[in-house]
């Protein structure tokens, strides 16, 4: 046996309160090592850079298909569509991505099959009731993706539309010296439900659906405006909205609103959903992801 063993045998039998050196060091508390904690930061300043980055992509590929749906598939006859084909290519949009959503705006999928319009009705906790706009060459592959979906969030499918109006939207393009006050008559006269100004100071008129056409050609002429964009929406009624309660429930939402965007079919999700104890900052940004 050597000294050091024979040291600390006899500490063990002959010196009960002896304590080795080495044995000081020891210790059952969990040790942060700074790595874990820097790691933790780098994936959530990933997770937060790929969701603007989702975000951006469903906004760019929108206003694609807006600007095709509205003036044509041509750039170099469509100026505002070559304005959007540039904005996107400069933040790195897939140049397959831009040619899909020109064509989606055409009633076409990138293969140029035909697209046909499909409305998916569902309510998800709690208690909140949805529409989601889809538009594909796969009706029976679009419903089962979506009630997939829906399934693994907690939703069921569901009549739900009678909880909202159908309405027409016409956005025109700003306008020096032309208000609500100077567009009202005309606008009622053709079938507008009401006339508002948005946040950039453009005209936005809502209309019943099958006034839609007929209102946007009419006001073009008359008012000399020239039109931003056109489409049909679902308006939660005022009564039957639903307030968010918890940061958890409104982060539950959100994550579901990503994940159905990302289907390339849908076109918009509505619901009737109100801020309730929501923080302003946080709303903000969770309607900026949604229709209405």
């Amino acid at each position: 046996m050597t000294s050091i063993s024979r040291s600390v045998f006899r500490g063990h039998f002959l010196f009960p309160n002896y304590q080795c050196p080495q044995c000081r060091t020891f210790t059952t508390r969990t040790l942060l090592w700074s790595g874990h904690s820097r790691w933790s930061t780098i994936k959530h300043d990933k997770g937060k850079n790929d969701a603007a980055k989702t975000r951006q992509r469903n906004i760019l590929s929108q206003e694609l298909m807006q600007a095709s749906k509205a003036f044509g598939a041509d750039p170099n006859t469509n100026s505002r569509l070559a304005g959007v084909i540039a904005a996107a290519k400069k933040a790195g949009f897939p140049k397959a991505s831009i040619e899909a959503a020109i064509s989606r705006g055409q009633g076409r999928s990138p293969s140029g099959a035909a697209l046909e319009c499909l409305t998916i009705e569902a309510i998800l906790p709690p208690s909140i009731a949805l529409v989601i706009d889809c538009e594909t060459d796969a009706k029976a592959r679009t419903l089962q993706d979506l009630r997939l979906l829906l399934k693994n969030h907690g939703g069921s499918p569901t009549p739900t539309s009678y909880l909202f109006d159908k309405k027409g939207r016409i956005l025109f393009q700003r306008k020096e010296g032309l208000g609500v006050d100077e567009v009202l008559d005309e606008a009622v006269e053709n079938g507008a439900l009401d006339v508002e100004l948005d946040d950039e100071g453009r005209i936005l008129i809502y209309t019943e659906p099958s006034a839609t056409t007929a209102a946007t050609i009419a006001l073009g002429k008359k008012m000399g405006l020239q039109v931003q964009s056109t489409d049909i929406i679902w308006v939660p009624k005022a009564d039957t909205m639903v307030g968010l309660d918890s940061n958890s429930a409104l982060l539950e939402l959100r994550a579901f609103v990503e994940e159905v965007q990302d289907h390339s079919s849908v076109q918009s999700v509505y619901m009737n959903v109100a801020q309730g104890r929501i923080p302003d900052e946080a709303w903000m940004d969770f309607q900026s992801r949604i229709a209405v």
